[in-house]
């Protein structure tokens, strides 16, 4: 999957993240808010993510 999207250059959309993080799509809002959760794109009125910036955020918040 990763593959796929590295050369697709696929972006992930809120809903995606959620699933992936299994966090309510409001988390994801707040930490983008409060600049603490994965880095998001605006394209249009739209949030996307980067699949490789939200797996290395996920790895840097191992406690």
């Amino acid at each position: 999957m990763a593959n796929r999207e590295a050369a697709t250059g696929e972006l992930w959309s809120i809903e995606e993240v959620s699933a992936f993080l299994r966090v309510p799509i409001g988390t994801l809002y707040q930490w983008r808010y409060r600049r603490t959760g994965p880095r998001a794109f605006k394209v249009g009125r739209h949030l996307r993510y980067d699949p490789t910036e939200v797996r290395s955020w996920l790895s840097g918040q191992a406690a």
